[in-house]
């Protein structure tokens, strides 16, 4: 089965952390959308290099740059979204449909994918 290019926004939350390790375990080509939100955070800077170094790539990108959402799309043809949308007030939900704007745009994500990532 081909393996596919896999795009985890959320990846150094709880489920996100798992989705990219399970992703890279069954030899998917993983990116990690690095945002510049955040900032200094010594645990996610840390985790995201740990994704690194077990062979995720890094993609820079921000909700409050749109075109870079895109070009993040661009690079895969999965996207999974694991940030928590649970608290309204967080605006999560709101930045969840730019990223599902920016899918549209770029073209190119499967649609009904039929290979799953087992956690």
């Amino acid at each position: 089965m081909e393996k596919s290019k896999v795009l985890v926004v959320g990846g150094t939350g709880y489920i996100g952390r798992r989705i990219v390790k399970a992703s890279l375990a069954q030899g998917h080509q993983t990116y990690v959308l690095q945002r510049p939100e955040i900032g200094l955070d010594i645990e996610k800077l840390q985790m995201l290099l740990s994704f690194k170094k077990e062979g995720a790539h890094l993609v820079e990108g921000s909700f409050s740059d749109f075109q870079s959402l895109v070009d993040a799309v661009k690079r895969v043809d999965v996207v999974i979204c694991t940030m928590s949308g649970v608290h309204f007030r967080s605006h999560n939900i709101l930045l969840q449909l730019k990223l599902v704007e920016a899918i549209k745009q770029a073209g190119n994500v499967k649609k009904g994918h039929d290979e799953m990532i087992q956690l």
